[in-house]
């Protein structure tokens, strides 16, 4: 391999930029699916978040980063999107999905601070709580812990099969959150608005 070739695979190992290929196949698909099964303001809301979320999935599994523009481009098109999601009152709706952002990301910056200070290592990074914040502004706060217990699920599933794989288990073991956090979100979201 040349020094070329290393540096360009050094370079897209650290990249904090989605596949190209990913995000296109990934959006198209929940595209196609939110256009089949939602009407379409609704479809157009699946479709920006699935894609966001398909970005941020494929760039956390890579790097264990989530770039900011999937993080706060999500939470904003979560607070942008409420008076579609609930049509009583615009304004309020707005204000509702805020705090909700604002709450859930509290929350798991809290959790996060507690864990470092008493294992003394971060367990979680604050790309994390920016995406917690993205999870409050699409979902009612019912659906949070569903989102959070669907993700974590899914966490514990990949570390039992690379466990079943041969890789060595520790308490020290790294996953990219994110990359579980980003699909439950969607699937969660698009369960909740389906219309039956």
């Amino acid at each position: 391999m040349s020094q070329s070739e290393v540096e360009e695979a050094n370079r897209s190992a650290d990249d904090p930029c989605p596949s190209l290929a990913i995000v296109l196949g990934g959006g198209g698909a929940i595209a196609l699916v939110s256009g089949i099964f939602l009407p379409w303001p609704m479809a157009i809301a699946s479709t920006v978040l699935g894609t966001l979320m398909v970005a941020g999935a494929d760039v956390d599994a890579r790097t264990y980063l989530l770039p900011d523009l999937v993080t706060w481009g999500a939470a904003g098109c979560g607070i942008a999107v409420a008076p579609l999601l609930e049509t009583f009152d615009p304004w309020l709706a707005v204000l509702v999905a805020l705090a909700r952002a604002l709450a859930v990301a509290a929350v798991l910056e809290l959790l996060r601070r507690c864990y470092a200070h008493i294992r003394k290592l971060d367990g979680l990074g604050f790309g994390d709580v920016k995406l917690a914040a993205a999870v409050g502004a699409w979902l009612p706060l019912d659906l949070v812990p569903v989102c959070f217990g669907l993700a974590t699920s899914a966490a514990l599933v990949a570390a039992m099969a690379a466990h079943l794989r041969g890789q060595s288990i520790e308490g020290t073991m790294k996953l990219p959150f994110g990359a579980f956090l980003c699909p439950a979100l969607w699937l969660v979201f698009f369960a909740n608005i389906l219309p039956w």
